[in-house]
């Protein structure tokens, strides 16, 4: 037992203090047993600096996206065009090229009928380009009148390959409708997007789908 006529007992330090101070408290007096509150205060304080420093290391990785994040999503957007496209196959007169010349007036179609599952457009960049949004017309042109005129793409695989040669996937789901449609596309570094057809509407036998125009935009340079 502690000697009588000691002192004052002082009072209990906060936890950070007992953290670092722990390795120099007294022994205690033979047959006297450290508190078991005392270890579990350790374990404690250990614990939440584990957690504090996890936290900051988190914070540490995604800030800076949250930072690009916040510019891309107020960046100015400028129209980008592939160098170079190719597909899968195309119907005679309607090759790849017409659906990103920026007329909604001209397509590109494989020829096949139905729904053209699994054949594909892709776009080709010389140089690693950052995207953040595009625009899919479907369809021979942006005129009601001619929306019969072939199936429309419905759901769409974008495969895409970055500069370091991997590769992502994003599923776009488009409407049934005439006119553009705008879909958000926030990526970096990409060199490739290939446009993979997964189904249709208004499919038939003496329909192909059809894609009007395809365009990216990415940040302006001018700010």
């Amino acid at each position: 037992m502690p000697m009588a006529g000691s002192g004052q007992t002082p009072g209990r330090l906060p936890w950070w203090r007992r953290l670092t101070s722990a390795g120099n408290r007294e022994a205690p007096w033979a047959g006297d047993r450290p508190r078991l509150r005392r270890a579990f205060d350790r374990i404690l304080a250990w614990l939440v600096a584990a957690v504090v420093l996890t936290l900051l290391i988190v914070l540490a990785v995604h800030i800076p996206q949250g930072v690009q994040a916040t510019r891309d999503h107020f960046a100015k957007r400028a129209p980008v065009a592939p160098d170079k496209v190719t597909a899968s196959r195309s119907y005679p007169g309607h090759k790849p090229e017409l659906a990103f010349d920026k007329l909604n007036n001209t397509w590109w179609g494989p020829g096949v009928s139905e729904s053209g599952q699994g054949q594909w457009i892709e776009a080709r960049f010389s140089e690693p380009t950052r995207l953040l949004d595009l625009i899919i017309t479907p369809g021979v042109s942006i005129r009601p009148d001619q929306l019969s005129q072939s199936a429309l793409p419905h759901r769409v695989e974008a495969l895409i390959t970055l500069a370091d040669g991997k590769t992502t996937k994003r599923e776009l789901t488009l409407d049934q409708g005439a006119g553009g449609q705008r879909r958000a596309f926030r990526v970096g570094k990409v060199t490739a997007v290939r446009f993979i057809i997964e189904s249709a509407y208004q499919t038939a036998s003496n329909k192909q789908v059809s894609l009007a125009e395809i365009e990216f935009f990415g940040p302006s340079n001018g700010g």
